[in-house]
């Protein structure tokens, strides 16, 4: 489509692209031993990377594209539903706690700050700023608002931010919870920009949907105590990367959040996204 053509033009000649140091110094986070892994499609098929070395020495690869999943009301079509938050009046928020759009409600969990940082892989790691990436995860119950029961009328952890001029965007959300048959994650979309991203006639139009994976160490800090997320428990311990249908395939090395901070005072995840 012409937005995607224009898009590639654009990352190739790096125009817009801020001529900014690397807040981060390598793209994604690392896997929990520090290892690095080869990444691969979601069919289990390698996926095509780009690898960058910047003149600052920090180097960036491109994240893997990802499956959106069954919940992403986005407006396409998935499970059975087009649902879309994109159009929601206040969608394009940092706090996604609580629902837009006259839906009320807020989602309780364990506080949590989520920096995505944008690098362009085609010019040497610059940082994008302008691009629109939608946030959306599950509750600490493991429920998707708009889609799972009890909460079909909410919209909350989900939203839209823009990167600034250090290619960032940041939401202030909760440590989501750990549903049967997936690793803990969140997931998101990259747009050209937030027409694209939030126009009902640009539907699906993103150029990278991804999902952010979050360290083992940190979830076994919240499932088992911290109230509301019981269910975790159980589910954390029957999963792996290695067994997950999303980071099994890819190796998680570009997807794994970097963590710090502690059930009292919140935690905060940073991923830098290779585009």
């Amino acid at each position: 489509m012409a937005g995607r053509r224009q898009w590639l033009r654009w990352l190739a000649t790096g125009a817009g692209a801020c001529a900014m140091p690397l807040v981060l110094g390598a793209c994604g986070g690392a896997a929990e031993d520090g290892s690095a892994t080869t990444s691969t499609g979601s069919s289990g098929s390698t996926t095509s990377t780009t690898t960058t070395t910047s003149s600052s020495g920090g180097s960036c690869s491109s994240i893997p594209s990802e499956t959106a999943g069954p919940y992403p009301a986005d407006g396409s079509l998935a499970s059975s539903q087009r649902l879309n938050a994109l159009t929601l009046s206040g969608i394009v928020r940092s706090d996604i706690r609580s629902s837009v759009g006259g839906a009320s409600g807020t989602a309780a969990g364990v506080p949590l700050t989520l920096t995505l940082q944008l690098v362009n892989t085609a010019a040497s790691c610059a940082n994008l700023q302008g691009l629109a990436v939608y946030v959306w995860h599950c509750t600490r119950e493991g429920g998707y608002s708009m889609y799972s029961s009890g909460i079909t009328g909410q919209n909350y952890l989900r939203g839209v931010q823009v990167s600034d001029a250090n290619g960032q965007v940041s939401f202030t959300t909760i440590f989501p919870g750990c549903y049967s048959g997936r690793w803990p994650h969140i997931h998101f979309e990259v747009y050209p920009n937030l027409l694209s991203a939030t126009d009902s006639s640009q539907v699906s139009d993103y150029e990278r949907v991804s999902q952010l994976a979050l360290p083992a160490s940190f979830c076994n800090q919240v499932y088992g105590v911290v109230a509301g997320y019981e269910a975790s428990v159980a589910n954390f311990a029957g999963i792996s990367l290695a067994s997950d249908n999303v980071f099994g395939n890819d190796g998680a090395a570009l997807q794994m959040a970097t963590v710090s901070g502690d059930v009292a005072s919140g935690f905060t995840a940073t991923l830098q996204v290779g585009i």
